[in-house]
């Protein structure tokens, strides 16, 4: 039975008109790019797993493509983990033998009720450094709740069988070694969802391309000039669930600037997103603009520094949600009634850029950090006032509060024209230590990144996209034998070589049904225009042009049909 086919949900194929499209938009996005001094770089698809491991929170981790090991994996991570626990194993018989000789015997029958915390305690002061020695550092996972979870089985194990401790404290390293067995296979399925991900995977398919930028910039750091400006635009793999305008593989197109705190830099990104969405006549986006440090400032004007990331994400929701909700989340996430009421003033946070910016000085005029927040911001809408947007609207919204764990200054993020109803169709904003994970501090950036899927459901409802984008073939030369093709096929290397986009039908056409079959191929493709190349005008050595809309037809020297077809 043939199989049927089909592609991985929450992918796609695109065909000729889809592909023009998307190229129309990265290209626009890449010249704008350019014009502006960023380079182009590229990094691989995949990366090792302790690079992007870690970095995007728990929800991000679970998201990432990992890529499975060749060769025999299993038994290698089953070897290694077996000699994890019989380190572990002779960490603890080493310390009840040094027990044994202070205590009696009927209490280490007993060693259930005295012991189990005590082997807890050296066993976990020690595990860290006992995964390193086996496995590697780079198999280290630094997770006291999962370290602790993998000694209490074998604590368990160890010291719940007062009998058995007699004998365990005794066993030789064969001995051992067949308990340390035993304990994998009684306990592998809870073991291997905890630590099987390194052993059968060493790489995963990239979840962003943030941080292989910063990877990018620690490991190149002394072939870079700083500042360095940079753009990449490649896919990227998240295991979501797929639906609509959310898929699995997508194009990220990212702009980003590292090795500079100057706020010119964030007044260029605005800059540069009224240039792209001018340059696709999509006009009236909203750049909506907030900073990190008015955030931290109104949680410390409420009292809630602890509850920042809670506080934010319920206040972002304000628009979706409304005001009523939003209150009821704060509480539910443990942000009193007098923190609440003094919110209230940025639940009705109306006008222009210049008249929030003074209410939000009276509202944080008791946080530094606030105001610091608000003195950047202004410096950036009076810059933007000053150099003036094409088409782009710059609006601020103290709601906006995207990528908490890594920003740190101003946030960006674009909404579509009003009345399309679309999510964002971009987003950034300013980080001070990103490429300090990978070992190099104090590297301030700031970046914003284009959503090209996004943007093509949005060019595509205005019907937006210019028409010849989408024309492939010009001119199809109809194949009427041997002799004609041969002629046609000269006329077709001349025209390409004037950049004319023209072909010859491969097969000939032998009867009046297979020359019908020709113009039809000619009229599913859209191609405008077609060349009759027949006997009579193999002999006059001129070309019967042919007209697939209007069905004009004209006969011309191959002059004339370039001048018609240029």
């Amino acid at each position: 039975m043939a199989q049927k086919p089909s592609i991985p949900k929450g992918t796609r194929d695109f065909n000729a008109s889809d592909v023009a499209k998307r190229t129309y938009i990265m290209e626009t996005i890449k010249e704008q790019f350019q014009i502006y001094g960023f380079q182009p770089i590229e990094t691989p698809s995949f990366e090792n797993w302790d690079t992007l491991m870690g970095k995007y929170g728990d929800e991000g981790d679970r998201l990432i493509f990992k890529i499975l090991n060749s060769g025999d994996y299993l038994s290698k991570y089953k070897d290694s983990i077996i000699k994890l626990i019989l380190s572990v194993l002779k960490k603890n018989q080493e310390y009840l033998l040094k027990m044994k000789d202070d205590i009696a015997d009927e209490e280490i029958l007993n060693f259930k009720n005295i012991t189990t915390n005590e082997i807890r305690k050296i066993a976990s002061s020690e595990i860290g450094k006992i995964v390193i020695e086996v496995l590697g550092e780079e198999k280290y996972d630094n997770n006291e709740e999962k370290n602790d979870d993998f000694l209490n089985i074998i604590l368990k194990e160890v010291s719940t069988k007062g009998d058995y401790l007699l004998k365990f404290i005794e066993f030789n390293r064969e001995e051992l070694y067949i308990e340390a067995t035993k304990i994998f296979e009684k306990h592998s399925e809870f073991i291997d969802s905890k630590y099987l991900s390194p052993y059968i995977s060493e790489k995963a398919l990239r979840y962003d391309l943030t941080v292989p930028f910063a990877r990018y910039v620690v490991q190149h750091q002394n072939d870079i000039e700083f500042p360095f400006k940079r753009y990449q635009i490649q896919p990227v793999w998240r295991a979501d669930r797929p639906q609509k305008g959310r898929f699995r593989e997508f194009y990220q197109c990212d702009a980003d600037v590292v090795g500079s705190k100057s706020l010119f830099q964030e007044v260029e990104f605005v800059q540069l997103y009224d240039a792209v969405f001018s340059a696709l006549k999509l006009e009236g986006v909203t750049i909506k603009i907030n900073n990190r440090k008015i955030l931290s400032g109104i949680a410390e004007v409420i009292g809630a520094q602890d509850k920042l990331i809670d506080f934010t994400v319920a206040l972002d929701k304000l628009d979706k949600i409304g005001e009523d909700k939003v209150k009821e989340e704060m509480r539910g996430k443990g942000i009193s009634e007098d923190g609440i009421t003094k919110l209230q003033p940025l639940f009705t946070l109306k006008g222009e850029f210049g008249e929030q910016i003074e209410s939000l000085k009276s509202i944080l005029s008791a946080s530094e950090i606030g105001l610091k927040g608000i003195e950047e911001l202004e410096f950036i809408n009076t810059a933007i006032s000053n150099l003036e947007l094409k088409t782009a609207i710059l609006q601020l919204d103290v709601t906006l509060a995207r990528g908490l764990n890594y920003y740190t200054g101003a946030i960006f993020e674009v909404s579509a024209p009003h009345g399309v109803k679309m999510g964002s169709i971009g987003g950034g904003g300013r980080y001070d230590d990103l490429t300090g994970i990978f070992g190099l501090k104090d590297m301030s950036g700031v970046g914003i990144s284009f959503g090209l899927d996004r943007i093509y459901l949005v060019l595509e409802e205005l019907n937006l996209f210019p028409s010849t984008i989408t024309e492939s073939t010009k001119v199809l030369f109809i194949n009427f034998g041997q002799d004609e093709a041969m002629f046609s096929l000269n006329a077709v290397t001349k025209l390409r070589q004037a950049q004319v986009k023209a072909e010859l039908f491969p097969d000939a056409a032998v009867s009046g049904k297979q020359r019908k079959k020709q113009m039809n191929y000619a009229n599913r493709r859209n191609i405008p225009f077609v060349v009759i190349m027949g006997e009579e005008e193999l002999k006059s050595e001129m070309y019967t042009l042919k007209n697939m809309v209007s069905g004009e037809q004209q006969t011309v020297n191959f002059d004339q049909l370039l001048s018609l077809l240029k």
